[in-house]
């Protein structure tokens, strides 16, 4: 088999591994009306995420790839991520979710069908390594997250099964590890799936710094709550302070206090708080009040890196903190597999270099950077993706979270949002000067 055979392979394997969890958080588990309606204005309806997907796809697959005629070109304004704003794609004549599915099951089989005949050469960047076929894939892994994020903001009555799976577990020899100063690489050149943000590879040289061995938790958390954190002006950055006197926010979303005891809703199912896990849906306000209040700070997208891919004994950057193999279930908590974080300390097996955990899977973590290009960016294959959001409005999260997909959680992949989101699932790790 060529290397070409093998790429096609996985790409047909991922493909349908892809629609398969897709259709797993629509059609087969909701009603039309719930898949029609906006359960927030935060959000798009699921219906919306399902037809984009296979926008995306004919667009980039069937047009682009294999240079077909196109199926439903009236299709491509109306899923138009850029057109139109979430709160307002209720309002659109959206297909409904039979008509969704069947344009859905017609594009796969066009992408399939053409998938033999397509040569993925050196010379197309958008076809060397499958780059179209992986960013299509991790396109729909992406918006399976969203609709994650969805079905968490939605009301009524739990459709998601909570898998019960025990995750590896070996507590850190210490809570906070030291990482040495000195110059690493930062981002990927080689990666053939690797977004135009990671890219490229260069120096960064850092001084030591101290970074937690594993994502806070709620425990941690619930004591800068009982120490009147939220009550504290000093602790909070001048935006935060103002949400907070905006919203009257004084705890993470979906947490609430009942009979003396905190509970949180977790996909409509109402549960006590369990301790040990990594707090989630928290906005980059409250995770920097929290380091401010512990003494420390929060890590810079840098820092960040270094502590997941920096291996000290060989001088290079893995792939991943445990290596350049794919993740597996001892690795990580990925894929929708928990339903939620594991608790703080899991997955030994998938310590970085410098002892730290749970750097990949169960929450996507905060960091103090602002997103932007790396020395030497360049636009592809569209600036819609990364460029058009740089600035100092996003803040840059890194790692991944229980809801992400091993095929877009490597060590490089950089995530973004607006520093008041907690909708997503998202926590932080605190870090600090050495000396």
């Amino acid at each position: 088999m060529t290397e070409e055979d093998r790429i096609k392979e996985r790409v047909a394997v991922e493909l349908t591994s892809a629609r398969r969890r897709s259709l797993g958080l629509t059609v087969d588990v909701l009603e039309s009306p719930e898949l029609v309606a906006q359960h927030s204005p935060l959000m798009s309806p699921l219906v919306w995420d399902l037809a984009h997907i296979g926008n995306y796809e004919e667009q980039w697959l069937v047009r682009a790839a294999a240079d077909d005629d196109p199926l439903r070109p009236d299709l491509d304004h109306l899923y138009d991520a850029f057109e139109h704003p979430r709160a307002d794609r209720v309002t659109l004549p959206l297909l409904p979710p039979a008509e969704a599915r069947t344009y859905l099951d017609e594009v796969r089989s066009r992408v399939l069908g053409s998938l033999e005949r397509v040569r993925l050469t050196p010379d197309s960047p958008l076809l060397t390594g499958g780059f179209a076929y992986g960013m299509v894939i991790q396109h729909e892994h992406q918006h399976d997250e969203t609709m994650l994020a969805t079905h968490q903001l939605r009301q009524g009555a739990p459709v998601l099964e909570v898998p019960g799976q025990a995750a590896p577990f070996l507590a850190p020899e210490a809570p906070e590890v030291l990482v040495p100063g000195g110059p690493f690489e930062m981002g990927t050149t080689d990666d053939p799936w690797a977004y135009d943000n990671e890219r490229p590879a260069h120096q960064v040289d850092l001084p030591p710094y101290w970074i937690d061995a594993h994502p806070v938790t709620n425990a941690e958390y619930l004591a800068f709550i009982d120490a009147g954190g939220y009550e504290q002006p000093r602790w909070w950055h001048e935006k935060g302070r103002s949400r907070l006197a905006r919203t009257g926010k004084r705890a993470p979303a979906f947490w609430q206090r009942t009979g003396g005891q905190w509970v949180r809703r977790r996909f409509g199912r109402i549960e006590p708080l369990p301790p040990d896990e990594p707090v989630q849906h928290v906005c980059w306000y409250e995770a920097d009040a929290y380091a401010r209040w512990a003494g420390k700070r929060l890590p810079t997208e840098a820092e960040w890196e270094k502590a997941a891919r920096h291996d000290p004994a060989t001088g290079a950057s893995r792939r991943f903190p445990w290596g350049d193999g794919e993740p597996g279930d001892h690795h990580a908590n990925l894929g929708q597999r928990r339903l939620g974080p594991a608790p703080a300390g899991s997955y030994p097996a998938g310590a970085s270099a410098h002892g730290c955990r749970q750097m990949i899977g169960d929450v996507w973590e905060w960091t103090s950077t602002d997103f932007t290009g790396y020395p030497g960016f360049r636009v592809f294959p569209y600036k819609e993706y990364s460029q058009v959001f740089f600035g100092a409005e996003y803040k840059v999260l890194r790692g991944g979270s229980w809801a992400t997909h091993p095929t877009v959680a490597r060590g490089t992949f950089r995530n973004w949002d607006y520093p008041i989101r907690r909708q997503i699932f998202c926590g932080f790790r605190c870090a600090r000067d050495a000396g």
